[in-house]
């Protein structure tokens, strides 16, 4: 089995719309929840500080599928044209001009690593 691809994700939001964006994200569309999932997305959360700074994490098993499915679909792009005001400096739908951050630290992928490494050590 094939490790899921993790991403993570960073964009502002207005100070002055948190409260707003917040009560929005407490109650997203059921068919917008629907289609996040058929695109491939799993184990999808946001984390928004109270300066703005907004922080996204999902695993997928094609990051590219799961765009390209979320830039064709209709809901999609109704919720992210609804929500394009809540951002600060974006140029495009939020979905697709975030800044992807790069992946540094995964506890389970360097214990699964170390473990080889020590198994392949006590059978030399």
């Amino acid at each position: 089995m094939t490790s899921p691809q993790r991403v993570c994700f960073r964009l502002r939001v207005r100070p002055e719309l948190l409260g707003e964006y917040r009560r929005r994200h407490a109650a997203v569309w059921p068919e917008m929840l629907r289609e996040i999932a058929a695109s491939g997305r799993r184990n999808y959360s946001l984390f928004l500080a109270d300066d703005g700074e907004l922080i996204g994490y999902f695993e997928t098993d094609d990051a590219a599928a799961s765009d390209r499915y979320l830039a064709e679909s209709e809901v999609a792009a109704r919720w992210e044209a609804d929500m394009g005001r809540f951002f600060v400096a974006l140029d495009g739908r939020a979905d697709q001009a975030s800044e992807q951050l790069p992946e540094v630290f995964n506890l389970a992928d360097l214990l699964a690593a170390a473990e080889d490494s020590s198994a392949d050590g006590a059978s030399a």
